[in-house]
């Protein structure tokens, strides 16, 4: 067994993930769900946000947005767990598939311009100055495509998987 076998195989033979997987009937469904909503949230409202410096409902000043962070940064907190209890529930599987590092990339930018679109566009002193609206423009387009990312690839983790667990390959 490679090291990455030997550490997978250990996870999934935990109580808590033998549980994720299907000890409660209710915990994987429920977990997933959290995960869904969670995104939905932080996905939402961070897009909310990038269309806005995008262009749309300009009669929004820019500076009401940063009140809306509570929300995304309570919604990463609920992705963050669920997203770990699906891991364990499933660390081979996610392992192996190249599409969760570009799902993990696409977080970590997305987040990463979450916290500079409120540092060097919402709290400037004048965010409708040429230059911050530029740059917020950027970081929208940029930060919109990211999330986009982020949900197709969480998408296609359930699909393009090869190995379900360890030494249990994928017999679609």
């Amino acid at each position: 067994m490679t090291p990455l076998e030997i550490i997978c195989s250990w996870v999934e033979n935990t109580s808590l993930s033998m549980w994720v997987r299907g000890e409660s009937m209710l915990a994987f469904p429920s977990i997933l769900s959290a995960h869904t909503l969670g995104m939905g949230f932080l996905a939402g409202t961070s897009a909310g946000m990038d269309l806005r410096l995008l262009g749309f409902a300009n009669r929004v000043p820019l500076s009401e947005l940063a009140k809306f962070y509570w929300v995304m940064w309570a919604a990463l907190a609920l992705n963050f767990t669920s997203g770990v209890l699906l891991l364990i529930g499933y660390p081979y599987k996610a392992f192996t598939n190249p599409v969760f590092y570009v799902k993990l990339m696409l977080i970590a930018v997305a987040v990463y311009l979450i916290v500079r679109i409120r540092k060097d566009v919402l709290l400037q002193p004048d965010p409708d100055a040429p230059d911050v609206y530029r740059r917020g423009r950027l970081y929208g387009m940029i930060s919109l495509g990211c999330w986009v990312g982020v949900i197709l690839a969480g998408r296609l983790l359930a699909y393009t998987y090869t190995w379900l667990r360890v030494g249990m390959p994928n017999n679609f």
